[in-house]
Protein backbone atom coordinates (compact mmCIF):
# COMPACT_ATOMS: atom_id res chain seq x y z
CA UNK A 1 0.00 0.00 0.00
CA UNK A 2 1.40 3.30 -0.91
CA UNK A 3 2.60 6.03 1.50
CA UNK A 4 0.05 8.48 0.05
CA UNK A 5 -2.92 6.05 1.20
CA UNK A 6 -1.49 5.37 4.43
CA UNK A 7 -1.05 9.33 5.03
CA UNK A 8 -5.00 9.25 3.64
CA UNK A 9 -6.41 6.78 5.86
CA UNK A 10 -4.38 8.13 9.09
CA UNK A 11 -6.02 11.49 8.40
CA UNK A 12 -9.46 11.00 7.60
CA UNK A 13 -9.38 8.40 10.75
CA UNK A 14 -8.73 11.82 12.74
CA UNK A 15 -11.24 13.47 10.91
CA UNK A 16 -13.64 11.19 11.76
CA UNK A 17 -12.53 10.76 15.47
CA UNK A 18 -13.33 14.51 15.56
CA UNK A 19 -16.72 14.31 14.08
CA UNK A 20 -17.91 12.15 16.34
CA UNK A 21 -16.80 13.91 19.28
CA UNK A 22 -18.30 16.98 18.08
CA UNK A 23 -21.67 14.82 17.29
CA UNK A 24 -21.54 13.37 20.88
CA UNK A 25 -21.08 16.76 22.31
CA UNK A 26 -23.96 18.08 20.40
CA UNK A 27 -25.80 15.01 22.01
CA UNK A 28 -24.99 16.69 25.69
CA UNK A 29 -26.61 19.82 25.24
CA UNK A 30 -29.91 19.06 26.51
CA UNK A 31 -27.76 17.47 29.83
CA UNK A 32 -26.45 19.61 32.52
CA UNK A 33 -23.38 20.50 30.97
CA UNK A 34 -21.99 24.22 31.09
CA UNK A 35 -23.06 26.96 28.37
CA UNK A 36 -21.19 29.47 27.28
CA UNK A 37 -22.78 32.58 26.61
CA UNK A 38 -20.21 34.70 27.20
CA UNK A 39 -20.59 38.27 23.92
CA UNK A 40 -16.59 38.31 23.62
CA UNK A 41 -16.01 34.37 22.50
CA UNK A 42 -19.51 34.57 20.70
CA UNK A 43 -18.07 37.57 18.53
CA UNK A 44 -14.83 36.05 18.09
CA UNK A 45 -16.17 32.88 17.09
CA UNK A 46 -18.42 34.82 14.53
CA UNK A 47 -15.16 36.08 13.04
CA UNK A 48 -13.53 33.16 13.13
CA UNK A 49 -16.30 31.37 11.15
CA UNK A 50 -15.57 34.61 8.33
CA UNK A 51 -12.49 33.62 8.33
CA UNK A 52 -13.24 30.08 7.01
CA UNK A 53 -15.73 31.13 4.48
CA UNK A 54 -12.93 33.19 2.80
CA UNK A 55 -10.68 30.27 3.30
CA UNK A 56 -13.43 28.02 1.82
CA UNK A 57 -14.21 29.83 -1.02
CA UNK A 58 -10.42 30.42 -2.55
CA UNK A 59 -9.59 26.75 -1.71
CA UNK A 60 -10.56 25.21 -5.10
CA UNK A 61 -8.31 28.46 -6.45
CA UNK A 62 -5.76 28.18 -4.22
CA UNK A 63 -5.43 24.19 -5.00
CA UNK A 64 -6.73 23.79 -8.47
CA UNK A 65 -3.53 23.14 -10.73
CA UNK A 66 -2.17 20.97 -7.73
CA UNK A 67 -5.23 18.53 -7.62
CA UNK A 68 -5.16 18.03 -11.51
CA UNK A 69 -8.54 20.05 -12.18
CA UNK A 70 -9.42 21.15 -15.53
CA UNK A 71 -11.29 24.42 -15.83
CA UNK A 72 -14.38 22.55 -16.84
CA UNK A 73 -14.51 20.57 -13.63
CA UNK A 74 -13.45 23.67 -11.47
CA UNK A 75 -16.51 26.08 -12.83
CA UNK A 76 -18.68 22.49 -12.22
CA UNK A 77 -17.37 22.29 -8.21
CA UNK A 78 -17.78 26.17 -8.20
CA UNK A 79 -21.03 25.94 -9.56
CA UNK A 80 -22.00 23.67 -6.94
CA UNK A 81 -20.53 24.93 -3.93
CA UNK A 82 -22.53 28.14 -5.32
CA UNK A 83 -25.92 26.53 -5.10
CA UNK A 84 -24.93 24.87 -1.63
CA UNK A 85 -24.19 28.83 -0.45
CA UNK A 86 -27.51 30.12 -1.88
CA UNK A 87 -29.84 27.43 -0.18
CA UNK A 88 -27.96 27.83 2.64
CA UNK A 89 -27.85 31.38 3.18
CA UNK A 90 -31.32 31.74 2.59
CA UNK A 91 -32.59 28.83 4.80
CA UNK A 92 -30.21 29.74 7.92
CA UNK A 93 -31.30 33.40 7.79
CA UNK A 94 -34.47 32.61 7.95
CA UNK A 95 -34.04 30.36 10.63
CA UNK A 96 -31.75 32.72 12.52
CA UNK A 97 -35.09 34.97 13.55
CA UNK A 98 -36.79 31.91 15.42
CA UNK A 99 -34.08 29.56 16.35
CA UNK A 100 -30.85 29.99 18.14
CA UNK A 101 -27.81 31.02 15.89
CA UNK A 102 -25.01 29.03 17.94
CA UNK A 103 -27.19 25.99 16.96
CA UNK A 104 -27.37 26.76 13.19
CA UNK A 105 -23.99 27.88 13.21
CA UNK A 106 -22.80 24.44 14.86
CA UNK A 107 -24.46 22.53 11.87
CA UNK A 108 -23.28 25.05 9.33
CA UNK A 109 -19.84 24.20 10.91
CA UNK A 110 -20.81 20.22 10.78
CA UNK A 111 -21.20 20.88 7.08
CA UNK A 112 -18.32 22.27 6.70
CA UNK A 113 -15.85 19.17 8.13
CA UNK A 114 -18.13 16.81 6.60
CA UNK A 115 -17.33 18.44 2.94
CA UNK A 116 -13.53 18.85 4.26
CA UNK A 117 -13.41 15.17 4.60
CA UNK A 118 -14.96 13.91 1.26
CA UNK A 119 -12.50 16.19 -0.36
CA UNK A 120 -9.94 14.84 1.50
CA UNK A 121 -10.74 11.26 0.52
CA UNK A 122 -11.77 11.65 -2.67
CA UNK A 123 -10.58 11.32 -5.78
CA UNK A 124 -13.37 11.91 -8.17
CA UNK A 125 -15.49 14.35 -9.47
CA UNK A 126 -18.71 13.11 -8.11
CA UNK A 127 -17.40 13.25 -4.96
CA UNK A 128 -15.89 16.21 -5.44
CA UNK A 129 -18.92 17.72 -6.23
CA UNK A 130 -20.69 16.28 -3.01
CA UNK A 131 -17.96 17.81 -1.05
CA UNK A 132 -18.16 20.96 -2.90
CA UNK A 133 -22.14 21.25 -1.74
CA UNK A 134 -21.77 20.31 1.49
CA UNK A 135 -18.67 23.34 2.06
CA UNK A 136 -21.09 25.58 0.06
CA UNK A 137 -23.67 24.71 2.51
CA UNK A 138 -21.33 25.46 5.83
CA UNK A 139 -19.96 28.43 4.56
CA UNK A 140 -23.59 29.99 3.46
CA UNK A 141 -24.69 29.31 7.41
CA UNK A 142 -21.99 31.52 8.22
CA UNK A 143 -22.93 34.57 5.66
CA UNK A 144 -26.36 33.69 6.54
CA UNK A 145 -26.40 33.63 10.44
CA UNK A 146 -23.28 35.87 11.80
CA UNK A 147 -23.80 39.28 10.93
CA UNK A 148 -27.86 38.72 12.84
CA UNK A 149 -25.90 37.31 15.68
CA UNK A 150 -23.66 40.55 15.72
CA UNK A 151 -26.57 42.41 15.63
CA UNK A 152 -28.15 40.85 18.51
CA UNK A 153 -24.81 40.88 20.16
CA UNK A 154 -23.77 44.71 19.47
CA UNK A 155 -26.89 47.21 20.14
CA UNK A 156 -25.43 50.54 18.67
CA UNK A 157 -22.36 49.01 17.02
CA UNK A 158 -23.64 46.69 14.72
CA UNK A 159 -21.97 48.24 11.64
CA UNK A 160 -18.60 48.36 13.13
CA UNK A 161 -18.73 44.48 13.79
CA UNK A 162 -20.07 43.46 10.60
CA UNK A 163 -17.08 45.40 8.63
CA UNK A 164 -14.99 43.32 11.19
CA UNK A 165 -16.71 40.42 10.39
CA UNK A 166 -16.42 40.92 6.92
CA UNK A 167 -12.36 42.02 7.10
CA UNK A 168 -11.82 38.18 8.33
CA UNK A 169 -13.40 36.81 5.07
CA UNK A 170 -10.77 38.92 3.02
CA UNK A 171 -7.92 37.57 5.73
CA UNK A 172 -9.21 34.00 5.32
CA UNK A 173 -8.71 34.11 1.55
CA UNK A 174 -5.36 36.09 1.59
CA UNK A 175 -4.49 33.32 4.42
CA UNK A 176 -4.99 30.44 2.43
CA UNK A 177 -3.02 31.66 -0.58
CA UNK A 178 -0.08 32.13 1.17
CA UNK A 179 -0.80 28.84 3.45
CA UNK A 180 -0.65 26.32 0.34
CA UNK A 181 2.77 28.24 -0.83
CA UNK A 182 3.95 27.77 2.24
CA UNK A 183 3.15 23.85 2.11
CA UNK A 184 4.49 23.83 -1.56
CA UNK A 185 0.91 23.37 -2.40
CA UNK A 186 0.54 20.39 -0.91
CA UNK A 187 -3.74 20.67 -0.21
CA UNK A 188 -4.10 17.88 1.67
CA UNK A 189 -2.38 18.54 4.71
CA UNK A 190 -4.04 22.16 4.07
CA UNK A 191 -7.56 20.42 4.13
CA UNK A 192 -7.18 17.77 7.07
CA UNK A 193 -5.53 20.75 9.40
CA UNK A 194 -8.27 22.46 8.77
CA UNK A 195 -10.61 20.08 9.45
CA UNK A 196 -9.21 20.10 13.06
CA UNK A 197 -9.62 23.38 13.16
CA UNK A 198 -12.81 23.77 12.42
CA UNK A 199 -14.24 21.37 14.65
CA UNK A 200 -13.08 22.85 17.68
CA UNK A 201 -14.48 25.23 16.40
CA UNK A 202 -17.95 23.24 15.88
CA UNK A 203 -17.50 22.41 19.50
CA UNK A 204 -17.77 25.58 20.48
CA UNK A 205 -20.79 26.45 18.87
CA UNK A 206 -22.51 23.14 20.04
CA UNK A 207 -21.83 24.38 23.64
CA UNK A 208 -22.34 28.15 22.89
CA UNK A 209 -26.67 29.30 23.43
CA UNK A 210 -27.89 33.05 22.84
CA UNK A 211 -31.55 33.81 23.34
CA UNK A 212 -33.78 34.18 20.22
CA UNK A 213 -34.38 37.83 20.84
CA UNK A 214 -36.96 38.53 17.84
CA UNK A 215 -39.29 35.68 16.69
CA UNK A 216 -41.01 37.31 14.03
CA UNK A 217 -45.11 35.75 14.00
CA UNK A 218 -45.11 35.75 10.28
CA UNK A 219 -43.88 32.83 8.19
CA UNK A 220 -41.43 32.51 6.33
CA UNK A 221 -43.32 33.45 2.92
CA UNK A 222 -45.06 35.92 4.63
CA UNK A 223 -41.74 37.59 5.54
CA UNK A 224 -40.55 37.26 2.34
CA UNK A 225 -43.68 39.04 0.35
CA UNK A 226 -43.36 42.03 2.76
CA UNK A 227 -39.49 42.50 2.13
CA UNK A 228 -40.03 41.91 -2.17
CA UNK A 229 -42.27 44.62 -1.77
CA UNK A 230 -39.97 47.12 -0.39
CA UNK A 231 -37.79 49.10 -2.41
CA UNK A 232 -34.48 49.80 -0.57
CA UNK A 233 -34.18 45.99 -0.22
CA UNK A 234 -34.60 45.39 -3.92
CA UNK A 235 -32.13 48.08 -4.40
CA UNK A 236 -29.68 46.94 -1.71
CA UNK A 237 -30.17 43.53 -3.39
CA UNK A 238 -29.21 45.21 -7.03
CA UNK A 239 -26.07 47.24 -5.42
CA UNK A 240 -24.61 44.23 -3.56
CA UNK A 241 -25.01 41.86 -6.83
CA UNK A 242 -22.84 44.97 -8.45
CA UNK A 243 -20.29 45.88 -5.65
CA UNK A 244 -19.61 42.06 -5.59
CA UNK A 245 -19.37 41.38 -9.28
CA UNK A 246 -17.23 44.13 -9.43
CA UNK A 247 -14.41 43.11 -6.56
CA UNK A 248 -14.79 39.65 -8.21
CA UNK A 249 -14.30 40.59 -11.94
CA UNK A 250 -11.18 43.10 -11.01
CA UNK A 251 -9.48 40.82 -9.21
CA UNK A 252 -9.99 38.34 -11.93
CA UNK A 253 -8.22 41.13 -14.31
CA UNK A 254 -6.09 43.44 -12.84
CA UNK A 255 -2.61 41.20 -13.37
CA UNK A 256 -4.23 40.95 -16.95
CA UNK A 257 -4.59 44.57 -16.93
CA UNK A 258 -1.57 45.76 -15.71
CA UNK A 259 0.90 43.11 -17.86
CA UNK A 260 -1.48 43.86 -21.34
CA UNK A 261 -2.19 47.31 -21.22
CA UNK A 262 0.04 48.90 -18.74
CA UNK A 263 3.40 47.34 -19.80
CA UNK A 264 4.15 45.49 -16.04
CA UNK A 265 5.41 42.02 -15.68
CA UNK A 266 4.59 39.00 -14.10
CA UNK A 267 5.80 40.18 -10.18
CA UNK A 268 5.24 43.89 -10.78
CA UNK A 269 1.42 42.91 -11.39
CA UNK A 270 0.90 40.94 -8.58
CA UNK A 271 1.92 43.60 -6.36
CA UNK A 272 -0.67 45.55 -7.95
CA UNK A 273 -3.13 42.97 -6.52
CA UNK A 274 -1.68 42.56 -3.18
CA UNK A 275 -2.00 46.56 -3.01
CA UNK A 276 -5.90 46.35 -4.02
CA UNK A 277 -6.31 43.73 -1.47
CA UNK A 278 -4.39 45.77 1.23
CA UNK A 279 -6.80 48.53 0.05
CA UNK A 280 -9.68 46.45 0.77
CA UNK A 281 -8.38 45.23 4.40
CA UNK A 282 -7.54 48.76 5.50
CA UNK A 283 -10.78 49.84 4.22
CA UNK A 284 -13.25 47.55 5.89
CA UNK A 285 -11.51 48.37 8.91
CA UNK A 286 -11.23 51.75 8.90
CA UNK A 287 -14.82 52.83 7.56
CA UNK A 288 -15.77 50.52 10.56
CA UNK A 289 -14.32 52.21 13.05
CA UNK A 290 -15.13 55.74 11.66
CA UNK A 291 -18.56 55.74 10.39
CA UNK A 292 -21.51 56.49 13.04
CA UNK A 293 -24.54 54.62 12.80
CA UNK A 294 -26.59 57.15 10.84
CA UNK A 295 -24.26 57.82 8.49
CA UNK A 296 -23.99 54.43 6.97
CA UNK A 297 -26.27 55.72 4.28
CA UNK A 298 -24.27 58.74 3.35
CA UNK A 299 -20.82 56.40 3.09
CA UNK A 300 -22.48 53.99 1.22
CA UNK A 301 -22.89 56.68 -1.39
CA UNK A 302 -19.93 58.49 -0.71
CA UNK A 303 -17.72 55.01 -1.31
CA UNK A 304 -20.06 54.47 -4.86
CA UNK A 305 -18.79 58.13 -5.68
CA UNK A 306 -15.22 57.86 -5.02
CA UNK A 307 -15.73 54.52 -7.17
CA UNK A 308 -16.94 55.90 -10.05
CA UNK A 309 -14.08 58.58 -10.73
CA UNK A 310 -11.18 55.91 -9.54
CA UNK A 311 -12.21 53.12 -11.63
CA UNK A 312 -13.04 55.82 -14.46
CA UNK A 313 -9.48 57.16 -14.12
CA UNK A 314 -7.79 53.80 -13.53
CA UNK A 315 -8.78 52.55 -16.84
CA UNK A 316 -8.74 55.84 -19.45
CA UNK A 317 -5.28 56.99 -18.06
CA UNK A 318 -1.93 55.41 -18.29
CA UNK A 319 -0.45 56.74 -14.60
CA UNK A 320 2.79 54.34 -14.67
CA UNK A 321 4.01 53.87 -11.40
CA UNK A 322 1.45 55.97 -9.98
CA UNK A 323 -1.58 53.16 -11.04
CA UNK A 324 -0.61 51.94 -7.36
CA UNK A 325 -2.07 54.68 -5.37
CA UNK A 326 -5.14 54.61 -7.72
CA UNK A 327 -5.20 50.84 -7.09
CA UNK A 328 -4.75 51.20 -3.82
CA UNK A 329 -7.82 54.00 -3.84
CA UNK A 330 -10.13 51.53 -5.98
CA UNK A 331 -9.57 48.41 -2.98
CA UNK A 332 -10.64 51.16 -0.26
CA UNK A 333 -13.54 52.65 -2.46
CA UNK A 334 -14.70 49.21 -2.84
CA UNK A 335 -14.18 48.05 0.72
CA UNK A 336 -17.01 48.93 3.03
CA UNK A 337 -19.68 48.56 0.42
CA UNK A 338 -21.00 45.34 1.34
CA UNK A 339 -20.47 45.24 5.02
CA UNK A 340 -22.53 48.95 5.18
CA UNK A 341 -24.75 47.64 2.83
CA UNK A 342 -25.69 44.47 4.96
CA UNK A 343 -25.80 46.79 8.01
CA UNK A 344 -28.25 48.55 6.72
CA UNK A 345 -30.60 46.26 5.52
CA UNK A 346 -30.14 44.23 9.28
CA UNK A 347 -30.86 47.42 10.92
CA UNK A 348 -33.87 48.86 8.99
CA UNK A 349 -35.43 45.43 9.66
CA UNK A 350 -34.19 44.32 12.58
CA UNK A 351 -36.95 42.46 14.04
CA UNK A 352 -36.99 40.21 11.03
CA UNK A 353 -32.32 40.90 10.19
CA UNK A 354 -31.60 37.13 9.73
CA UNK A 355 -34.53 36.46 6.99
CA UNK A 356 -33.37 39.76 5.23
CA UNK A 357 -29.58 39.40 5.49
CA UNK A 358 -30.13 36.24 4.31
CA UNK A 359 -32.18 37.43 1.58
CA UNK A 360 -30.06 40.21 0.39
CA UNK A 361 -26.39 38.09 0.59
CA UNK A 362 -28.17 35.93 -2.55
CA UNK A 363 -26.90 38.77 -4.54
CA UNK A 364 -23.30 37.96 -2.85
CA UNK A 365 -22.71 34.65 -5.92
CA UNK A 366 -25.51 36.18 -8.58
CA UNK A 367 -22.92 39.39 -8.61
CA UNK A 368 -19.96 36.92 -8.75
CA UNK A 369 -21.30 35.25 -11.50
CA UNK A 370 -23.17 37.71 -13.84
CA UNK A 371 -20.42 40.74 -14.00
CA UNK A 372 -17.67 38.53 -14.81
CA UNK A 373 -19.70 36.70 -17.34
CA UNK A 374 -21.24 40.37 -18.60
CA UNK A 375 -17.39 42.10 -19.31
CA UNK A 376 -16.50 37.69 -20.79
CA UNK A 377 -19.00 38.95 -23.87
CA UNK A 378 -17.91 42.33 -24.13
CA UNK A 379 -14.65 41.59 -24.74
CA UNK A 380 -15.51 39.20 -27.03
CA UNK A 381 -17.49 41.12 -28.94
CA UNK A 382 -15.28 44.41 -28.24
CA UNK A 383 -11.91 44.43 -26.73
CA UNK A 384 -11.12 43.90 -23.31
CA UNK A 385 -10.32 47.75 -22.84
CA UNK A 386 -13.95 48.30 -23.57
CA UNK A 387 -14.74 45.56 -20.87
CA UNK A 388 -13.09 47.05 -18.54
CA UNK A 389 -15.53 49.88 -18.91
CA UNK A 390 -18.02 47.62 -17.52
CA UNK A 391 -16.43 48.37 -13.72
CA UNK A 392 -17.53 52.57 -13.52
CA UNK A 393 -20.84 51.99 -15.25
CA UNK A 394 -21.84 49.43 -12.78
CA UNK A 395 -20.46 51.83 -9.98
CA UNK A 396 -22.52 54.51 -11.64
CA UNK A 397 -25.73 52.87 -11.46
CA UNK A 398 -25.59 51.55 -7.93
CA UNK A 399 -24.73 55.26 -7.10
CA UNK A 400 -27.51 56.50 -9.02
CA UNK A 401 -29.82 53.66 -7.06
CA UNK A 402 -28.58 54.44 -3.56
CA UNK A 403 -29.53 58.08 -4.29
CA UNK A 404 -33.31 57.17 -5.02
CA UNK A 405 -33.61 55.58 -1.83
CA UNK A 406 -31.48 57.80 0.50
CA UNK A 407 -34.31 60.05 1.91
CA UNK A 408 -36.08 56.49 3.18
CA UNK A 409 -32.56 54.97 4.59
CA UNK A 410 -33.12 56.60 8.05
CA UNK A 411 -31.00 54.53 10.69
CA UNK A 412 -31.79 56.06 14.55
CA UNK A 413 -28.68 54.89 16.80
CA UNK A 414 -29.25 53.11 19.60
CA UNK A 415 -27.54 53.19 23.07
CA UNK A 416 -25.05 50.54 23.21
Amino acid sequence: MSVHVLQSKRGASCVCALCARTLDLNILISRKVPMVRNVKALTVSSYLSMFFLGFMSTLIGAAARNIGLTPFQIGLMLAFQNVGFVVSVSVSGALADMREKPRLLFWGTLAVIMGLVVFYLTDTLTFYLLAMLLLGAGIGTYEGVTDAMLIDLHTGRESLHISVNHFFVTFGSIAITAYMIFLQMNWRNAIIQAAAVVSVLAIFFALARLEVRNVHNNSYRERVVILGREPIILILFACIMLAVGVETGFIGVLTTFLMELRGFDQVTSKIGLLVFLFGIVTGRLLVGFLTAQQRIPQVILGLMGLAVIVYSILFTVDLGDFVYMLIYVAGFSLSALLPMMLSAAGLLYREMSGTVLGLVKIAIPLGSIVLPLVMGLVANHSSFQGSLLIFPAAFTIAFLLMLLIQPRMRLVARPS
